[in-house]
């Protein structure tokens, strides 16, 4: 893996055009790996994390919109758990299978192929939760403008809820057990990373670029309370549900950790639209 700066002036409608050919490469691999294990799904299995369920809380009845969901399988839980639930993803691959998927478990979560920015042109309902998670907020070069898009779907009283890999985590690579600072959260973007191989059981992909965007917590606070948004919850964790540098290790309770805590490696945030 490489990462390197990318000429700014390169238009972002290519970039994002490049990305989801990057999402439909591994959409195509991940439905079969280890790692997102969709038999024992099929089998019952829930998808999320308790994390997630314990800022959410009861969700039974209500209407939920999953951005960036991938190939659906956190969407399906949430259904799973009463929500009446949406999920929207730009790789026309991943939404092929969950929709398959989500016919074939007999669920009612509807799925639709959109970028982001690109969804008010093709929904047009209010929800009382919209959900984003782990590692899809770095695909936005405009949180601003993501911040709007989440906002405007809510209904009034209605939350956002963010679960996110902490920007700082990202900035490190682990050489022979030491962790090295190795790029800057204030390089605006865009940057390119060289992708041979999945995060999902290392499994090879076919070669491609992927594009995205730093971000950190307190660009993401500001765009949620520039959308007219009220943040009731702010928290920053030194957990993660995968193991993202070598030295992490698996607890009892199934988080990975950093030996001695050093980083934050989660933050989450809960915003509500006024009513």
């Amino acid at each position: 893996m490489s990462i390197s700066e990318l000429d700014t002036a390169v238009s972002v409608d290519k970039l994002v055009a490049e990305n989801r050919r990057g999402w439909n490469y591994m959409a195509s691999e991940h439905f079969e790996t280890e790692f997102y294990a969709v038999e024992s799904f099929k089998a019952g299995r829930n998808s999320l994390f308790g994390l997630e369920t314990e800022l959410l809380g009861d969700i039974s009845g209500k209407s939920l919109l999953h951005l960036q969901c991938h190939f659906g399988l956190d969407t399906m839980s949430f259904s799973r758990l009463g929500a009446k639930a949406t999920g929207v993803d730009i790789s026309d691959v991943a939404i092929g299978k969950a929709k398959e998927l989500a016919a074939e478990l007999e669920l009612d979560t509807r799925f639709i192929r959109s970028t982001i920015f690109d969804v008010p042109n093709v929904l047009d309902e209010k929800f009382d939760i919209v959900f984003v998670s782990y590692g899809a907020l770095v695909f936005m070069p405009d949180l601003d403008h993501w911040a709007r898009i989440a906002a405007n779907f809510l209904k009034p009283g209605g939350r956002v809820c963010i679960v996110e890999i902490h920007p700082v985590l990202t900035l490190f690579d682990e050489v022979e057990g030491d962790l090295k600072l190795a790029y800057s959260l204030f390089h605006p973007g865009p940057e390119q990373m060289e992708v041979t191989a999945t995060y999902a059981d290392g499994k090879a992909v076919t070669p491609h670029t992927e594009y995205f965007w730093r971000w950190n917590v307190g660009s993401l606070a500001t765009a949620l309370l520039k959308a007219g948004l009220r943040i009731d919850d702010l928290r920053e964790l030194p957990v993660d549900m995968r193991r993202r540098l070598p030295s992490m290790v698996q607890g009892e309770d199934g988080w990975w950790r950093l030996p001695g805590d050093p980083l934050p490696l989660v933050v989450t945030y809960l915003a509500t639209k006024p009513e």
